[in-house]
């Protein structure tokens, strides 16, 4: 079983895959596809959907989750946010591959068991219970991984 895990993004896009064997992890790793911002946001919008297919085509996933939208302070930044993440659900239909969601404090609690924990307490919890070192990771990709995380965690007895 694949778990692919997706911390989405216009210009940052994290995503980090798990390999599950007999309710166990027995690989792991994340990356980020880096968007220029040079780029028309109709451009990202694209490239988002080619990368993500190429990683789909890499990586074969059986199931993907996707960290929902995180409203803070700039409605405009949540707008945007959701037109990559509607990419990235369209993308994944079409590559018929069962998508759960999940909030950034549900992924938070799943990982951290505090709904409230900092990006450095998952960054920290992900890499002791995966046991590799993310130290050159970025922020988006340890993210994702923590998004994968989450659904193993929540669904492990079903794998």
């Amino acid at each position: 079983m694949i778990i692919l895990g997706i911390d989405p993004g216009s210009y940052n896009l994290g995503y980090g895959v798990l390999e599950i064997e007999k309710r166990k992890i027995v690989a792991a790793g994340c990356d980020a596809l880096n968007l220029k911002k040079s780029l028309t946001f109709q451009e990202r919008l694209v490239l988002i959907h080619q990368e993500l297919d190429k990683i789909i085509q890499k990586y074969k996933p059986d199931i993907a989750v996707v960290e929902t939208i995180f409203y803070g302070k700039n409605i405009q930044s949540a707008f945007t946010l959701g037109h990559a993440r509607g990419v990235i659900l369209l993308t994944l239909a079409q590559n018929e591959i069962q998508t759960n969601e999940y909030s950034p404090r549900e992924v938070k609690k799943a990982v951290v068991g505090n709904g409230n924990a900092s990006k450095e307490q998952v960054k920290y919890m992900v890499q002791k219970i995966l046991n590799i070192n993310l130290t050159a990771s970025s922020q988006d990709a340890t993210d994702a991984l923590a998004v994968a995380l989450c659904e193993f965690n929540k669904n492990k007895f079903k794998f």
